[in-house]
């Protein structure tokens, strides 16, 4: 090959490099745009008094976020009582009778229900719990969340399943355990990393989900452990009070989206941790 082509490769190779690293650059730069403008906005709002106290009254000043912070929490336990069981469950089945006809039409319905948008949800979780209890409430809050959170952990649990290898289970079963047994004692636990990691997933997901909530939660300014009650959330406060007309509630708004985007943040870099840490080797 002559030099010239061969500098025009060289050429060719080091200028694709080149736009590949500043497109991926391009790609994460937005990222870091919104984290500069929500930390300049909110971290100056953040002090004990914001994070401990409750909403004042429109016309004062101060006030803090305490009710939607222990909300958003009561909420986010709710649903993962909800869609942790039955999420690692159907994911178990989705991977131990992927060749059945029910299970194709179960998958189905989970890519299904994975696609459709979060105030739709919110609307069927209105006419499933609100109606019939006659108020909003913590609870339909949390079962509309956990709607959001199964597809996530199904789809987890059966793609680690998926790749654990069948000399354990064949191992188990032929020392004499039950196949239940063996699912619960030495399947689950080898995945046990991957479906974590699913969990977390489907947590730092709806965290910040606030169409389901407007027909379900539907928000309060006051501290309320009853899930049967309307409960505050962070993503609801900030909606509220962003779109109020109060100054003072504009940057209250600003300081829990600092509080939201922290923890979403937080609870991302744990769950790698947690995949890097409990990661199984086959």
């Amino acid at each position: 090959m002559k030099e010239p082509a061969i500098r025009r490769r060289i050429i060719a190779d080091k200028s694709f490099k080149t736009i590949v690293v500043l497109l991926a650059f391009a790609s994460i730069l937005p990222m870091f745009f919104i984290l500069f403008f929500i930390i300049s906005k909110g971290i100056s709002v953040i002090n004990w008094t914001f994070l401990t106290h409750l909403p004042k009254p429109v016309g004062e000043i101060g006030g803090g976020i305490s009710n939607a912070i222990i909300g958003t929490l009561m909420l986010i336990t709710v649903s993962i009582i909800f869609s942790v069981p039955v999420g690692v469950l159907a994911g178990v089945f989705l991977c131990e009778y992927r060749k059945g006809r029910f299970a194709y039409f179960v998958k189905l319905a989970i890519e299904t229900l994975q696609g459709i948008p979060s105030i739709v949800i919110g609307i069927i979780a209105y006419i499933w719990l609100v109606l019939p209890m006659g108020s909003f409430s913590g609870l339909s809050g949390g079962v509309a969340l956990a709607l959001m959170m199964l597809p996530v952990i199904i789809t987890a649990t059966e793609e680690t399943l998926k790749l654990i290898p069948d000399s354990l289970r064949e191992g188990s079963l032929a020392l004499g355990v039950s196949y239940p047994r063996t699912i619960l004692k030495v399947v689950l636990p080898a995945g046990l990393s991957g479906i974590l990691t699913g969990i977390l997933l489907s947590v730092a997901r709806v965290t910040g989900e606030t169409a389901p909530l407007l027909f379900t939660a539907f928000g309060s300014p006051f501290m309320n452990f009853n899930i049967l009650k309307p409960i505050n959330t962070l993503p609801l406060m900030i909606f509220n009070y962003a779109t109020s007309p109060y100054t003072e509630w504009h940057t209250l708004a600003w300081g829990a989206s600092f509080v939201l985007v922290v923890f979403v943040l937080g609870l991302n870099l744990f769950t790698k941790v947690v995949t890097r840490k409990w990661k199984v080797q086959f």
